[in-house]
Order: structure tokens, then sequence, then C-alpha cells
């Protein structure tokens, strides 16, 4: 290394461990993906399935437990090879080499995250060698990288590398079948089960009573089943082509930080749907009024939230 990026590898030791999140709650591939990570074999990863699903905050969240830094890359179309491995920077006046996060983790035994890979282009066959667990050879500063113990590769994506035809995920690119070839396995990762939703949301809202946002309470057993089982609907129609928008575990737990804040039902269900057009918006209200007969129909929903704010207010 040079001098910079050994004063910088001094610096960061350990502080790239992701921080424990107490209300976490594991479930699914957790325990494997924490063998994996633990087993000291190469074998790059995947964890594929839909947003909002916990695939990035599992792998994150097993790092945590054990103490394993973490080098989260978000790929997008244009990420390239000055990306990953680095490249010369100005600093302080002067042009510098400073490694990239492939680098980074490679030499420190550390866990690599590509996040959303199937973003990357035909670029990302610069990682060949290191999919395969060899070094790499930085050319621009004649330099050899070799992995160091604990190197891992994870990978996370909504299509397997594989594109999508329906354009729920724009901007995913069909990936080389070379590079595709030197992922391990996979990990499939569906929603989480009723009762490991529920026991999500029941330990996000007494985090949030917690911390008395407002001093407001608002654990509420009832409220909780009505939102996991207008989730699970919306999700069983969406793979029925009842319907085209699903509401995922994100979006519930964004719900039940809405009705923290704003201490009102209809309100942190609206403004969270807000992002839905408006007919779709409006079909997942009317559905969710179905399982919460507490809730007001979605025609009697204001629809600009800036107004519904006030009125609830008012």
């Amino acid at each position: 290394m040079s001098n910079n990026n050994e004063q910088l590898h001094r610096n960061n030791t350990n502080k790239c461990v992701p921080d424990v999140d107490p209300n976490y709650v594991p479930w699914g591939h957790f325990k494997a993906v924490q063998s994996v990570l633990e087993s000291g074999l190469f074998a790059p990863t995947l964890v594929t399935g839909l947003s909002g699903n916990g695939k990035t905050t599992m792998i994150e969240q097993v790092c945590a437990k054990t103490k394993r830094e973490l080098f989260r890359v978000n790929i997008t179309v244009d990420t390239d090879e000055d990306d990953l491995f680095g490249g010369f920077r100005l600093v302080n006046g002067e042009t510098v080499w400073q490694d990239g996060p492939v680098v980074e983790a490679m030499e420190r035994g550390a866990v690599l995250l590509l996040d959303e890979f199937d973003l990357g282009s035909s670029k990302m066959m610069c990682l060949q060698p290191v999919m395969e667990g060899k070094g790499v050879y930085l050319k621009k500063i004649n330099r050899m990288v070799r992995p160091a113990p604990g190197f891992c590769i994870f990978l996370t994506s909504n299509t397997k590398g594989k594109g999508s035809d329906d354009g729920r995920f724009i901007g995913t690119n069909v990936q080389s079948e070379a590079f595709l070839d030197r992922i391990s396995f996979c990990f499939e990762q569906d929603y989480a089960p009723k009762a490991t939703e529920k026991r999500i949301l029941a330990t996000m809202m007494r985090s949030l009573d917690a911390r008395g946002p407002h001093g407001r309470k608002i654990y509420d057993e009832g409220f909780i089943d009505h939102l996991v089982t207008w989730g699970a609907a919306t999700r069983e129609g969406f793979e029925k082509g009842a319907n085209d928008e699903v509401i995922s575990t994100r979006r519930l737990v964004d719900i039940c930080k809405a009705y923290a804040i704003l201490g009102c039902k209809k309100t942190a269900i609206s403004l969270t749907l807000a992002r839905f057009d408006r007919d779709t918006s409006e079909a997942l209200y009317t559905l969710y009024t179905k399982f919460d007969p507490s809730v007001s129909p979605a025609q009697e929903a204001p629809v600009d939230s800036s107004n519904q704010i006030k009125e609830e207010d008012a």
C-alpha cells in the first residue's frame, strides 16, 4: 500500500463493521448467510428477490453480528473499474492513488457487497478474477492485489442478472453468463411469513414508543394484524395477476413511522401510498379498509397529502 492508503487503513480499521440494529428480526436465510460468512470458504453468494424484503439488511446484520467489516458498493450502469478498484484522486493539491472498495475489502479480508449488481453494465467484467477468489492486477500503478483470508463476496439483485421484461425494475441489465457462472449459489428470498412480519412491525412499534415521537404511543396489535394481512393480500394478488403493485415489508415499516410522527392511521397509510399513481393508490387503500373497518373508505380519504395533514390537525 502507499503511505496514504496505509494511513487510511489504520484510521478505518473496524470502522466498516455495520452497527447492530437492536430492532432487527432475523429470519429466512439469515443463519445460512451467516454460515457462508463463517465457513472461511470463498463462495460468491447471490441473494435475490423482490424489493423491500430485507436482502441487503440481512447481509449487513450478519456482518454486524459476526463483527465483520462490510464494504457495500451500490452498482449502477456507470460503475466501472475506477469506481471498484480505485484511481488517482486530487488530495491537497497532489494527485495520489486511492484504493477502491474492492481492493480495500480484498486486502482487509472483509466482506464485499455488490448491491443491485444487475444494474451494472459489461464493465462489471473487470471483476472476473475477483469473483474467482484470485488476485487482481492494478495496471495503472503496477501492483498485484491478492485477497486476504476471510475475503468473501455477496451480491443482491431483483432479477438474478437476467434483466426485467415487465418494466418493474427498469435499468436492470442482462449480465454476462461468464460473470453469472462465477456465482457459487443463490438464495431466493420472498417476503417474510405473516408471523415474522408481525414480529418485525411489533418490534418497530415498541421501539418508536420507547423514543416517544411527540409523546404518542402507537403500539397496536390490531393495527399490526391489519397491516400484515393487507400486505399479504397485495402480494397474493400480484402473483395471480390481479394487481401490479405490492406492499413490501419496508413500506409497512414506513407506515408505522408515519403513524408515530403524524398520529393518524389514515394519514400514515395515504402518505406512504402516495408514491403510486392515483388509481393504484386508491385501490390499495380501498383494499386496506376491507381488513380494517375503523379506517374510512378510499373515497373519503383525502388525495392531496398537504390538505390531508391540515384536515387531521384541524
